[in-house]
């Protein structure tokens, strides 16, 4: 998978990862929040964009 050198990733068990190098393949990401109020932190957030491979 070509590497999308914009979008860095370490999350090695999703369908996306450029496997080759800590990239995601994908041209661009959604990002979402996983809490119900006003995101805070880093943890309050996850990329919606994980398959897993």
């Amino acid at each position: 998978m070509k590497a999308n050198r914009s979008i860095g990733c370490n999350v090695t068990e999703c369908r996306f990862h450029a496997k080759t190098e800590p990239m995601c393949s994908l041209e661009s990401i959604k990002v979402s929040k996983n809490v119900n109020t006003t995101a805070q932190k880093e943890s309050d957030t996850e990329c919606a964009s994980f398959e897993k491979e």
